[in-house]
C-alpha cells in the first residue's frame, strides 16, 4: 500500500512538493507567531530581571509605570529606606523617547536612576562596550538595538548626550530598546517644561512643581522580613500602591500582553484552518485526477480500504512535508523580524500533532470521493 501512494506521488511529483512548500510557509508564519509570543513572555520580564527589587512603589490606584501613569514624589524613597526591614530603596523614571539618528528616529524606553545610588538597572552581564553611567548629567548607555556607537552625540530635549555605554539584550515589556540616563536628566527631559512655557505658566500665577517626581520607587527587602507585611504596611501608612515582585511581572506577562496574545492565537487557528483546508483542496484535486483508475482498482476487486489507505498516507506526507518545510522557512527568517521572537522545540511539536490531526481530518474530502466512486464508470472509458 505504501507502494501505491508512492507511484501515484510520482506522477505529480512537482506539484506536491510545491504544494508542501505553499502550505509549508503558512505554517512557518504559525511557527513565528507562536515565537512572538513566548518573545513576548521574555521581553516582559527583562526590567523585572535586571533590577531584580522586592518591592514597587507606585502612584495610589494605579498599576505602575508598565500599565498606567504613575508619579510620586523623589523623597519618598527616604521614607520608605527608613522603614523596619527594608533595605535599599531607589526612585526610578520611565519614558518613551525618539532618539534622532540620520533620517529617522529610534523609538527607546529611557530609565532613569541615581547614578550615585544602591541599585544600578544596568545588567553588567549585558554590557558589551564601554561602562555604565558615572555623572549624573550629559551622559547616556544604550541597547546596540538602536545602532548607536561609543562616543556618538544624541540631543535630546536641551542638551546633548554621549553614549558611554552599550548593552545587549535590553529591550521593555513592548520589545523596544532600552537606554539609560541618570535620573536629573530623566527628570528635566520628563517633567520640565521649556522657558516660554514656564513664562507663560508664571504669568497664569502657575509654578512647575513636578521637578522632583519619579514614576516610580523600588526597593528590596531583608532577609527575613515578610515582603508582603512590609507591603502592606506601606499601603496602609503611605497611601500608595504597592507591588511585589510576583504581582509585579503577573501584570507584565499577563495584564499587558494579555489582549496581544489572544489576537496572535487567533491568527494562528485562522491560519491552521486555512493550512487544513488546501491540505483537504489538494487531496480532493488528486483523487478527482486519477477517479477512473481507482475505479478500475476496485472493479478488479481491489477493497476500497487499500484505496482509502492510499488517500489517507498522501495526506500525511503532505502534512510532514509542509511541516518540516514550515521549520525551515521559519528558522530562516525568524531574526529579520524586529522584536524578539523565539522558536521553542514544544511549540513546533505542539504544531506537528495539530498538522497530522488536520491532515487526517483533510483525507476524510478524498475518501468519500473513493467511497463513492462507481467501479462502473471505468468500462467505456
Amino acid at each position: 500500500m505504501i507502494h501505491l501512494a508512492k507511484e501515484d506521488i510520482k506522477h505529480t511529483f512537482g506539484k506536491f512538493i510545491v504544494t508542501a512548500m505553499g502550505i509549508g510557509m503558512l505554517l512557518g508564519i504559525v511557527l513565528i507567531m507562536m515565537g512572538v509570543y513566548r518573545g513576548m513572555i521574555i521581553d516582559a520580564k527583562v526590567i523585572l530581571t535586571d533590577l531584580d527589587v522586592d518591592l514597587w512603589v507606585v502612584q495610589e490606584g494605579t498599576l505602575g509605570p508598565f500599565a498606567e501613569a504613575s508619579r510620586v514624589h523623589e523623597d519618598l524613597k527616604y521614607t520608605i529606606k527608613s522603614i523596619s526591614g527594608i533595605d535599599k530603596s531607589e526612585a526610578i523614571t520611565f519614558q518613551n523617547l525618539q532618539l534622532p539618528k540620520a533620517h529617522e528616529k529610534v523609538r527607546v524606553l529611557a530609565i532613569g536612576y541615581d547614578v550615585y545610588g544602591d541599585i544600578n538597572p544596568i545588567n553588567p552581564k549585558r554590557l558589551v562596550a564601554g561602562r555604565v553611567l558615572r555623572n549624573d548629567h550629559y551622559e547616556i548607555v544604550v541597547t546596540d538595538k538602536t545602532g548607536f556607537q561609543l562616543k556618538d552625540k544624541i540631543k535630546l530635549g536641551r542638551n546633548v548626550y554621549s553614549v558611554v555605554g552599550i548593552t545587549h539584550g535590553s529591550v521593555s515589556s513592548g520589545g523596544d530598546p532600552l537606554v539609560y540616563i541618570s535620573l536629573k536628566d530623566a527628570q528635566e527631559l520628563q517633567f520640565l517644561y521649556t522657558n516660554k512655557r514656564i513664562q507663560t505658566d508664571r504669568a497664569r500665577g502657575i509654578i512647575n512643581k513636578d521637578a522632583h517626581m519619579v514614576n516610580v520607587i523600588i526597593a528590596t527587602v531583608k532577609k527575613g522580613y515578610s515582603v508582603d507585611k512590609i507591603a502592606q504596611n506601606i499601603r496602609k501608612w503611605q497611601h500608595k500602591s504597592v507591588y511585589t515582585k510576583t504581582q509585579e511581572r503577573t501584570i507584565l506577562t499577563k495584564n499587558l500582553i494579555k489582549m496581544a496574545s489572544k489576537q496572535i492565537g487567533m491568527f494562528t487557528v485562522i491560519l491552521v484552518i486555512v493550512a487544513t483546508i488546501i491540505i483537504a483542496l489538494i487531496i480532493y484535486t488528486m483523487t478527482l485526477e486519477k477517479i477512473k483508475e481507482i475505479s478500475i482498482m476496485k472493479l478488479i476487486g481491489l477493497p476500497n480500504s487499500m484505496v482509502v489507505k492510499m488517500i489517507i498516507e498522501e495526506a500525511l506526507l503532505l502534512g510532514v512535508l509542509a511541516f518540516l518545510f514550515g521549520n525551515i522557512f521559519s528558522h530562516l527568517i525568524y531574526s529579520k523580524f524586529p522584536k524578539r521572537v523565539v522558536l521553542e522545540i514544544p511549540d513546533a511539536l505542539l504544531l506537528f500533532v495539530v498538522i497530522i490531526i488536520a491532515s487526517i481530518l483533510a483525507s476524510f474530502v478524498g475518501v468519500k470521493k473513493v467511497i463513492d466512486a462507481d467501479p462502473t464508470s471505468a468500462i467505456g472509458g
